[in-house]
């Protein structure tokens, strides 16, 4: 689908009182007032580059084009990237510089370009896509976010993503409350996940195993079952049939999770293969690897 001539124009407006993600937080981020994110009108590139550590669907041989961003609009107690998404590193840029790096990533032989806690910037994202498909940006474009989005900003949006990789943190609104600060994260989480798939729909490859276009989820098991592992499933199968997802086992205590007793465990190997196994019975393809 051809993006609508005036998303980037409603975008920008939207920061002005800014509802760019649920939070809704309501402040002019034009006038330098920061909410939850603690970011302004530019987005901070925290940093940017090949990167081979992704799914190998989106790896290929050139790696994934990622470009980091500071800040994020949720505030997870065990998050691993802290020191990116709760600090204010790296540097401002505008769209336009953006679109650079864009092309930059995809001559350098990247086989996508991978926007990493994108939601906050949503705005300065579309334009920079803009701009770059414009220059002749033809990989396609991968949406990675926390899951936490407004159904009003993926809309505008349509057209501009070919890939929505999107974590499913929660099917738990105590536990999402506690650990991220959004105890409406579950149906916020699943509405998003529908809208995304009713843009690009199940994740394709091309002939060499590289995602082109569709729904990539990733669910990253925690401690003691406190997301709600199953309910998680239950709410991607019925959001995004037939989604492959990547059920993650790399949890590790990390940030502020020192300060609950239950997150400095690790969840044990049979949870996440009987997790697995769950998925693949509610029709979601497992990715794991």
């Amino acid at each position: 689908m051809i993006p609508s001539t005036d998303s980037v124009p409603r975008l920008r407006a939207i920061i002005r009182r800014c509802r760019l993600c649920p939070r809704c937080c309501g402040v002019d981020r034009t006038s330098g007032i920061l909410g939850h994110c603690r970011t302004g009108a530019l987005p901070r590139v925290a940093s940017y580059g090949p990167h081979f550590g992704e799914e190998s669907v989106l790896v290929g041989r050139g790696g994934s084009g990622t470009i980091f961003f500071s800040g994020c609009n949720l505030h997870c107690v065990f998050c691993q990237n802290h020191d990116i998404s709760q600090e204010s590193c790296g540097e401002n840029m505008s769209p336009f510089e953006l679109a650079e790096l864009m092309i930059a990533l995809q001559r350098r032989g990247c086989e996508n370009l991978n926007v990493v806690t994108p939601t906050h910037v949503a705005h300065a994202v579309a334009e920079a896509i803009v701009l770059a498909r414009g220059r002749g940006l033809a990989v396609p474009v991968v949406y990675n976010c926390g899951g936490y989005e407004s159904v009003e900003v993926l809309r505008l949006l349509e057209g501009l993503i070919d890939i929505y990789m999107p974590d499913f943190k929660y099917a738990n609104p105590a536990s999402a409350l506690k650990y991220s600060g959004v105890g409406d994260y579950p149906q916020v989480a699943a509405a998003a996940l529908s809208e995304m798939h009713r843009q690009v729909g199940k994740l394709r490859v091309d002939d060499r195993g590289v995602a082109m276009r569709g729904v990539l989820v990733r669910h990253l098991l925690m401690p003691g079952d406190l997301a709600n592992g199953r309910g998680v499933i239950d709410l991607v199968a019925a959001a995004a049939p037939a989604a492959a997802i990547n059920i993650m086992d790399q949890y590790h205590p990390a940030h502020e999770a020192a300060n609950f007793a239950e997150l400095m465990l690790r969840p044990g190997a049979e949870a996440i293969r009987s997790l697995r196994r769950y998925a693949e019975e509610r029709g979601l393809v497992d990715i794991s690897g």
